[in-house]
């Protein structure tokens, strides 16, 4: 594959530069440290404006769940666009998107509030448990990522939110089940879930009693695309009860499909009281929901007139694109397509774990895969940010896009993905680690 090697071309790098003069800086990294420009894109791959082609292992962070301008997902946005295209009244298409989710949905979690961005959904599932408890209080998770508004940021369980401050009153966080770094420095399945306990102590000496909910992602994301043990979510749901607080499932990365079921939560075969939801829902299109029961959404203030709504959320557009994206899922059957290839894909990334000292751990369901990069396996110091972006460049070069920039390295390609392309990613992905290895001295 080393023939596919290539640098960044003039066109790329002439409009990145235009562009560099004016956009504030904060860009994602994946698009900030590409330099690349953009041309379109189809199915599972992107070109950029010189005619060079990748393989996407990133879907937009999750996002591109049915792949690039897929012929379904274009001839409903195109014939939409010629129809309505903004404003809060019911259109034919949200009422079939409602009809459909509401059908794919966990049992009785059947009303849904559309917005059109993530924390914004997430703050809106703060404000339901907020009405439906009468109490103030949010129980997160460290490595935990719900969004970057205000509302959020506390519930963040890292240090992106350094120099943020101050936060929300009444927010707290607890060690997540992550088993690979275990806070706690216990070894599962000995330790009993031991971080599930760990909230019950979280609540009795940190909080003042006046817990609404406790909001978890079934895998977190941000943080690697971590996946706690069995048991974790059902543990979770137990200690809400006991505090007669809400469970909220973060599914904005987890749900539809992305993990080789329905919801993230399915794994566990827990029915959450509220759930968030977004990104491979609108297919590209911006896109997010609450979802909860009848009883639940009944409370006020959250169901008086305007009061969860967003001048975005549902409109024609996005209805549409979310209407496409699940006709899409079900005609397809992207969730089977996700576990099956998504297993064969666990399997090849095992196998760099043996050929690779540097691979420290493998992990993931569905098309939800993670690779932990350290420099020692004892120790579990990951690889510098040095080498990182030096692995993504490399991918870069053989015609792979993937979150290979960091050392938490998340794969999370667009659910249509076949195997012979799946296979192909991962094969310049092994070419691009073994340059890296060699160039750096790891062994």
């Amino acid at each position: 594959m080393s023939d596919r090697r290539r640098e960044v071309g003039p066109r790329s790098r002439q409009i990145f530069e235009r562009e560099q003069r004016h956009v504030a800086p904060g860009l994602q990294s994946f698009a900030l440290y590409s330099g690349l420009a953009m041309a379109r894109g189809q199915g599972c791959t992107l070109t950029d404006v010189d005619g060079n082609t990748y393989i996407d292992f990133i879907a937009g962070i999750g996002v591109g769940s049915v792949g690039h301008c897929h012929p379904h997902y274009v001839e409903s946005l195109k014939r939409q666009i010629e129809q309505l295209t903004f404003g809060s009244f019911t259109t034919e298409a949200r009422a079939k998107l409602l009809e459909l989710l509401a059908s794919l949905t966990p049992d009785g979690l059947t009303r849904i509030q559309f917005f059109s961005g993530g924390a914004e959904a997430v703050e809106a599932a703060l404000r339901l448990a907020k009405a439906a408890t009468g109490k103030h209080e949010v129980i997160g998770f460290w490595g935990g990522f719900h969004g970057k508004t205000g509302g959020v940021l506390g519930l963040l369980g890292s240090d992106f939110k350094h120099g943020l401050g101050p936060f929300l009153p009444g927010q707290y966080s607890a060690p997540y089940a992550d088993c690979y770094r275990c806070p706690l420095r216990l070894r599962y399945p000995e330790c009993g879930i031991a971080c599930a306990d760990y909230v019950r102590d979280v609540i009795k000496y940190q909080t003042g009693g006046e817990i609404s909910a406790i909001i978890v992602e079934p895998i977190q994301g941000t943080a690697g695309n971590v996946v706690p043990p069995p048991g974790y979510l059902t543990a979770l749901q137990a200690i809400a009860r006991e505090h007669e607080a809400l469970l909220i499932a973060d599914e904005m990365l987890t749900g539809f499909g992305r993990t080789g079921l329905m919801w993230g939560c399915d794994h566990d075969r827990v029915i959450p009281d509220i759930m968030t939801v977004g990104k491979g829902i609108g297919g590209g299109f911006p896109l997010s929901g609450v979802i909860s029961t009848q009883p639940l959404t009944g409370h006020k203030p959250w169901s008086n007139p305007s009061a969860s709504s967003s001048s975005y959320g549902g409109n024609p557009l996005a209805a549409a694109a979310g209407l496409a994206t699940l006709e899409i899922f079900l005609k397809e059957d992207l969730v089977r397509n996700s576990e099956r290839v998504g297993k064969i894909m666990l399997s090849r990334l095992e196998a760099l774990k043996e050929k690779y000292r540097c691979v420290g751990e493998v992990r993931g369901k569905g098309l939800m895969l993670g690779i932990e990069l350290v420099r020692d396996r004892a120790t579990k110091e990951p690889l510098g940010k040095d080498v990182t972006r030096a692995f993504y460049q490399e991918c870069l070069r053989r015609g792979l896009l993937a979150m290979t920039y960091s050392p938490s390295i998340r794969i999370n390609p667009p659910l249509i993905i076949t195997e012979d392309t799946a296979l192909a990613g991962l094969a310049i992905l092994d070419e691009a680690l073994g340059a890296v290895v060699r160039d750096h001295g790891l062994s």
